[in-house]
C-alpha cells in the first residue's frame, strides 16, 4: 500500500482521538456525547482494521463479520447508556 495513504489515515486517526478527548472534556454534560464518541470510535476501528490490518484484501466473510460486529457492539453500547 502507498505510504502517503497510510500517513493520511494515521493522521485522521490521531485527529479523531484528539477530537474524542476534546468532546468528552468540554461537553460532558450533554446526553448525546456518548453517541458522538462511539461514532468516532467506529471510524477509528474501521480505519485500523481496513488500512493497517489490511482487511481490504481479506475474504468478504471477514469484512462482513467485522462490520456486523461493529454495528452490533455500537448499537448495544449506545442503548445501554
Amino acid at each position: 500500500m502507498e505510504k502517503s495513504l497510510l500517513v493520511k489515515v494515521w493522521m485522521l486517526l490521531v485527529l479523531l482521538t484528539i477530537s474524542s478527548a476534546l468532546v468528552s472534556h468540554n461537553f460532558s454534560h450533554y446526553n448525546y456525547i456518548i453517541a458522538i464518541i462511539i461514532g468516532f470510535t467506529t471510524f477509528k476501528f474501521l480505519g485500523i482494521s481496513f488500512f493497517f490490518m489490511e482487511l481490504k484484501k481479506a475474504h468478504s466473510f471477514w469484512k462482513a463479520a467485522i462490520i456486523i460486529y461493529l454495528v452490533l457492539f455500537s448499537t448495544i453500547a449506545i442503548l445501554i447508556f
